[in-house]
């Protein structure tokens, strides 16, 4: 089988290795386990591998490179358009010489797959939209063409598109899906935690403005001003670093909140065996693997009420889910933090819910698909 991937993501080549962003790589080697050839359409840039990144693991495979692009300005609108000829030809072509054609949405780049993969109605495909599926959510128009074409099944044929969260009114080519991260040989019983003395809450994301990363750090500053002993470690790099530097030390919580960067995944999972609580009041979410990850070894999530999310937490027994607005998520917290038991079983049920969700799991539905 020749599987052709058409992404967004950029690629960096070291030698012989092409890698990416780890999540992704991580879950794509899944796929490529199951496949003969692999074509990759998708940007390239100039950089060394990252601590967060992993190589692709096939033995067989091609890259072709194609420019990102962007529609944030009239100028940017300008060199996508020049682009697109280019692009739209080479995801044409790598779609002819392919057997099997998966999507990664929502993108750029996926958006242009979705469009040319019509021209193929016989191809087997998939579609993995790793963004938010629900009808009601806002989002840019580019999304909610994406979301609507996926469940065209006039125009878009032979598509499984794997979405996450079980939502009515689908089209019988939209599948419930999940994402993991460990194996099944990783599961253990999650350690005991006292919630009466220190609390170590952590956020884990990139640090931009739809991960309210400020948010968090406020949320544990007031909680510190009610009395609660908090500390907050922050993992994560992007723009807003500078800016939640600048707040730390204007507001005198260098002894509470630490940015401690990217880390090793090694690092992030000894992290969740020993924090009480993850914080991610994001604006908009698919399936955050952070949070499935930290669940996996007892840690109690604390997000906001969108995409999937209440039911992960299964609508606030595996976690607790707050609004945006500061004073009323610190409520919130306030009082759950005031039922101990309440929170060990929390703990209890985030763990034993996640752990069904493994690797070898998501492995073996892959492997369905691939069959199909």
């Amino acid at each position: 089988m020749n599987f052709l991937i058409i992404t967004h993501v950029k690629h960096k080549i070291n030698g012989e290795n092409i890698s990416a962003y780890g999540p992704y790589i991580r879950e794509m080697n899944l796929w490529l386990k199951h496949v003969d050839h692999v074509t990759i359409v998708a940007p390239k840039i100039k950089a060394n591998k990252a601590i967060i990144d992993l190589d692709y693991k096939h033995n067989n495979f091609h890259f072709n490179a194609i420019p990102a692009i962007e529609f944030t300005s009239v100028k940017n609108v300008c060199k996508a358009l020049i682009k697109l000829p280019f692009i739209l030809t080479a995801i044409f072509a790598a779609c002819r010489k392919a057997d099997h054609i998966h999507l990664r949405c929502p993108g750029n780049i996926g958006l242009l797959g979705c469009l040319v993969q019509i021209l193929f109605p016989r191809k087997m495909k998939t579609a993995k939209y790793a963004g938010n599926w629900d009808p009601k959510a806002k989002q840019p128009i580019s999304y909610t063409f994406q979301k609507w074409l996926l469940s065209n099944t006039f125009l878009t044929r032979n598509m499984t598109a794997l979405v996450y969260g079980n939502w009515n009114k689908q089209t019988k080519n939209i599948k419930p899906f999940f994402t993991a991260t460990y194996k099944n040989d990783e599961k253990e019983t999650s350690r005991i935690r006292n919630y009466q003395d220190a609390l170590k809450f952590v956020f884990v994301g990139s640090l931009v403005e739809g991960k309210r990363p400020l948010l968090a750090i406020k949320i544990v500053e007031k909680l510190n001003e009610l009395g609660l002993n908090a500390s907050l470690d922050v993992y994560g790099e992007g723009c807003l670093k500078e800016e939640l530097q600048d707040y730390i030390v204007k507001n005198n919580l260098e002894a509470k909140v630490l940015l401690l960067g990217n880390r090793a995944s090694k690092v992030i999972k000894d992290t969740f065996k020993e924090a009480h609580f993850l914080i991610l009041p994001s604006k908009s979410e698919g399936w955050p693997k952070a949070i499935a990850e930290a669940m996996f070894f007892g840690t109690i999530p604390i997000a906001t009420s969108i995409s999937c999310i209440p039911f992960m937490l299964d609508f606030g027994k595996r976690g607790i889910l707050i609004e945006s607005n500061l004073d009323i998520a610190v409520n919130t917290i306030k009082e759950k933090l005031n039922n101990f038991n309440a929170l060990a079983t929390m703990s209890k049920n985030a763990s034993k819910w996640s752990q069904n969700y493994t690797l070898d799991t998501f492995e073996t539905e892959i492997s369905k698909l691939l069959k199909l």
